[in-house]
């Protein structure tokens, strides 16, 4: 008998080609199922409650849930079935996802979410539950360091150059940083990155003061800059 027909031989006879389901394998299936629907439920409250983007979605959002029940289907189907699990990979192979991810936040999720779905789908518990705690620790800790940023953007509107002048010298002693600056007729449209404390907010009072400077917008910047 040829190799190729004793390999052909063994995963028909084997177990893992046998279509029938028994209780153990049921429950298995079941109680897996269950935990990684609420593993995902979990991210998702975890991903709702520290969103630190621009725009939440919804939709996103609930796509963990999908997303880790899914990988969970998956990694029970692949390691059940020898047959499936090459017939799986064929068919992931040719897959492609052209949806763009605006936060990089983002993706750590989706990979939490997959992540989760192996772990729970290979019937590794305490791996599902080691990495939760460690990726909830991680998000907490990146949402308490982001709140304790000062970033601020300033934009204001100058007619004059001397006025530009006059709000840089009203923040000596702030650490400040130039960003954009839009020549637009006489006038011009000024960006300028501030790390202020809420006690010092009273300096805009003296920037809008200004009898050069028409108008001062800020906003809280929760992205990242570099200096």
């Amino acid at each position: 008998m040829s190799i190729r027909a004793m390999i052909k031989k063994s995963i028909l006879e084997s177990d893992m080609y046998n279509q029938s389901i028994s209780l153990s394998t049921f429950m298995t299936i079941f109680v897996d199922m269950l935990i990684a629907l609420v593993i995902g439920l979990l991210i998702y409250e975890i991903y709702k409650k520290y969103f630190i983007g621009v725009v939440y979605s919804r939709t996103f959002a609930l796509t963990l849930v999908g997303m880790t029940v899914l990988t969970c289907m998956v990694t029970l189907a692949i390691s059940t079935n020898i047959v499936i699990s090459l017939g799986m990979v064929g068919a992931l192979s040719i897959v492609r996802y052209r949806t763009a991810v605006k936060e990089p936040l983002d993706i750590m999720y989706l990979f939490w979410s997959i992540t989760m779905g192996i772990t729970v789908g290979a019937s590794m518990y305490l791996l599902s539950a080691i990495g939760m705690l460690i990726m909830l620790f991680l998000v907490m800790a990146m949402h308490r360091r982001q709140q304790k940023s000062n970033a601020y953007l300033m934009i204001f509107h100058t007619k004059e150059e001397e006025g530009e002048k006059a709000v840089f010298e009203k923040l000596k002693g702030t650490e400040h940083a130039l960003r954009s600056k839009v020549m637009r007729g006489e006038g011009a449209e000024i960006t300028v990155s501030l790390d202020l404390l809420e006690k010092e907010l009273s300096k805009l009072d003296e920037i809008k003061a200004l009898p050069q400077v028409s108008d001062v917008t800020i906003v809280r910047y929760n992205g990242e800059y570099h200096g």
